[in-house]
């Protein structure tokens, strides 16, 4: 079975960065996942003065509008940095609010995909080939949450 995700609102919806689900990093709460993964695009860049404007932005739509800005400079790791900060704050997400980690482990072992029709790092693009990293984010967090509530 493959659960595809896509939008904030539809089934699934919590998986989506763009969900309504705050979380705490970098010393501050952020409204979505979304706002905190654009504004780590700037951090020790020569345009970290946009963070702040990220993290005011009203909707995870604005914040990705600013962050998605061709003429800022992005830090200079980026591209090497941008897997890990997702994926420590979709854990932190899940880790955070019980009501949609149990959904995430409810969905078994069942293969999960971000339906985005215009991204093939992230979701799976308009021809499904995409590379899905959020997707295999969300089911590697799912095993890591997994794993820790047998431990304990």
């Amino acid at each position: 079975m493959i659960i595809y995700f896509y939008k904030a609102g539809d089934a699934y919806g919590c998986f989506s960065n763009f969900s309504p689900h705050g979380i705490h990093l970098a010393g501050k709460d952020w409204r979505t996942v979304e706002h905190y993964y654009q504004a780590q695009k700037f951090a020790g860049s020569e345009d970290e003065f946009i963070i702040p404007l990220i993290h005011s932005a009203a909707t995870p739509e604005e914040a990705a509008a600013i962050g998605r800005n061709k003429n800022r400079k992005l830090r200079p790791d980026w591209e090497s940095t941008k897997y890990m900060i997702m994926r420590e704050a979709v854990l932190t997400k899940f880790l955070t609010h019980a009501d949609i980690q149990a959904l995430l482990l409810a969905t078994g072992d069942a293969e999960i995909v971000e339906d985005s029709p215009t991204d093939c790092y992230w979701g799976c693009g308009a021809d499904k080939t995409g590379q899905n990293h959020l997707g295999k984010i969300l089911m590697s967090v799912r095993q890591q949450i997994r794993q820790h509530l047998a431990a304990s």
